[in-house]
């Protein structure tokens, strides 16, 4: 499937500084990108050619997995030390051996033990989400998200910011596959009447606000500042 195939939610965070601070924090950090272990170049050779406010996406899928199999098992219960073996279900089970030394130190005292070998049935239920950034790499995301820090009118931002709107880079469906594996842990080796399922849940982009400055030295030389201009910080 290709990515305009899917229901989409669509969210933008909201800045919080302005192209006046952005700048500022430029100016001040604008020396960085041309620095090297031996020279730093001096504030006046460096130009700032452009600054831009883009909204860069990442992707958050949530999904459920749930599963429904036998496994086998063994379980061990004690019984009195008189008893020898005891029935279930039409099958005999007989009292684990003991060392002579134990035999020794407990006597007739001492429980019995005997192993059951048997089968569960297991139902397992996971229920979770994973984020990943703009090239597809699994992140956390530094800050909540809450009806604080949302657009109300994120849809119109994109609109008309959309020649500086970075869609996530990478396929749905590989960041599903990733969520299916993550919630689907490993089986035991000998099961049996496997029953499972994926459910999808949520595909959301979430459009984070970054100031980019394009820089230029003496040189020609060019560099990049970005800025997180949720948190104030140069990414």
């Amino acid at each position: 499937m290709t990515n305009t195939d899917f229901d989409v939610k669509e969210i933008v965070i909201k800045k919080s500084i302005e192209e006046a601070d952005a700048m500022a924090i430029v100016e001040q950090k604008k020396t960085d990108p041309f620095k090297s272990l031996l020279s730093r170049p001096k504030k006046e050779d460096i130009h700032i050619d452009s600054l831009k406010l883009i909204y860069e996406g990442s992707l958050i899928v949530s999904g459920k997995y749930t599963a429904d199999y036998f496994r086998k098992s063994s379980h061990t219960i004690d019984v009195e030390s008189n008893v020898q073996d005891v029935v279930i279900g039409g099958g005999t089970f007989t009292v684990r051996s003991k060392s002579g030394l134990k035999k020794a130190f407990v006597g007739n005292r001492g429980k019995n033990k005997i192993d059951l070998n048997l089968e569960e049935h297991v139902f397992v239920e996971g229920d979770d989400e994973l984020t990943f950034d703009h090239n597809g790499l699994e992140i956390e995301l530094p800050f909540k998200i809450d009806s604080k820090n949302i657009e109300n009118f994120g849809k119109k931002i994109l609109d008309e910011n959309r020649s500086n709107v970075k869609k996530p880079d990478f396929p749905y469906d590989s960041a599903i596959d990733k969520l299916k594996i993550y919630l689907k842990k490993p089986l035991e080796s000998d099961v049996r009447d496997l029953k499972d399922e994926f459910t999808l849940h949520d595909i959301t982009e979430v459009y984070i606000p970054i100031f980019e400055a394009r820089l230029s030295d003496l040189k020609k030389k060019v560099g990049i500042i970005r800025i997180d201009a949720v948190r104030k910080k140069v990414l």
